[in-house]
């Protein structure tokens, strides 16, 4: 099978080279898909910048989502068929023809999506309804604030929080940005370049959770924006990591700060958050309120132009290569 690899083992994007390898085999309770699409994500760039290494058992190939067929049937597995048409979250393996996964960490196509629109979703959408509904616990009626607003996660959780029926605050860097998480229904869409955010959030009424994907920089504002009992969610550092927070602040407003990642957790709780997935979002998808905004597509050989054009960091929504 065609496979992405970086020469080297780590590198800039020119390092990324089409191979080839034997096409996997199932494991018991696996099935292969045959991928026609993969999601570009930016842990994908930390992987091949050697600042986000595989789990242990995972494929050292890049590529956390895949969506396609299934064209082979693991031992003991019985929700699946050949011919299925799905999409999954996968522990690495996405930039390749082919990937096997745990059967438990799949989805099907709703209705009315492509192979491209599908791809675009399991990472973002796991990663949004992990931290913003279950570690944040947004609820109906509250306030979503969310940073990096336009990119694949920003627009997946603006479009989530407006589906259960919370108000959206969104932050992002550019009028154009700004212009794009308004359309795609933020309540106040700011522009972090222009606007004084900590004056307008607090205009707002403040926010009952913040999303947090930039990290150091925006501690005090994030801080400042929750309102007594908010939940301050990180799920990226892209500013840094470590970051300077008034502890007594944070005790008054009985403010709940957590973070996590996703890719390393164990496969019987990927396996949990699939079922609730379904049960949750799924119906969001397939009524159109929760719809992936597609930036650009590349086919797979062409992934250092996918990879160059997400970290160009003038994307709206999700980069996808084609197989």
């Amino acid at each position: 099978m065609r496979v992405i690899e970086i020469t080297g083992g780590v590198g800039p994007a020119e390092a990324l080279v089409p191979a080839e390898r034997a096409d996997p085999q199932p494991a018991p309770g696996q099935v292969r898909i045959r991928a026609r699409a993969a999601g570009v994500n930016r842990p994908d760039l930390l992987q091949r910048q050697g600042a986000y290494a595989p789990p242990p058992g995972a494929s050292d190939i890049m590529g956390l989502e895949v969506a396609g067929e299934i064209d082979l049937i693991g031992e003991g597995v019985t929700d699946w068929k050949t011919g299925d048409r799905v999409c999954a979250l996968l522990g690495g393996g996405g930039y390749a023809e082919y990937a096997v996964v745990d059967a438990r960490h799949v989805l099907p196509i709703p209705d009315g999506l492509d192979v491209v629109q599908a791809a675009a979703l399991p990472e973002t959408v796991f990663t949004v309804f992990a931290n913003v509904f279950e570690a944040g616990g947004l609820q109906a009626g509250e306030t979503l604030l969310v940073h990096g607003a336009t990119s694949g996660i920003g627009v997946t959780a603006i479009q989530m929080a407006r589906a259960a029926g919370a108000r959206v605050i969104a932050t992002s860097r550019g009028a154009d940005k700004a212009a794009a998480a308004l359309a795609l229904g933020a309540d106040i869409s700011l522009d972090a370049t222009t606007d004084d955010l900590k004056a307008a959030i607090a205009e707002a009424g403040g926010a009952d959770v913040v999303l947090d994907m930039v990290g150091a920089d925006y501690a005090e504002l994030n801080l400042g924006a929750l309102k007594p009992g908010g939940r301050w969610v990180v799920i990226a550092t892209l500013t840094g990591a470590l970051a300077k927070v008034d502890l007594l602040k944070l005790m008054l407003k009985r403010i709940v700060l957590t973070g996590s990642t996703l890719r390393a957790r164990p496969a019987d709780e990927k396996a949990r958050l699939t079922a609730a997935v379904r049960e949750t979002v799924w119906p969001w998808v397939a009524s159109g309120q929760v719809r992936p905004r597609i930036e650009a597509t590349f086919p797979l050989e062409n992934a250092a132009a996918a990879h160059q054009r997400l970290e160009g960091g003038r994307h709206v929504g999700k980069i996808v290569l084609t197989a």
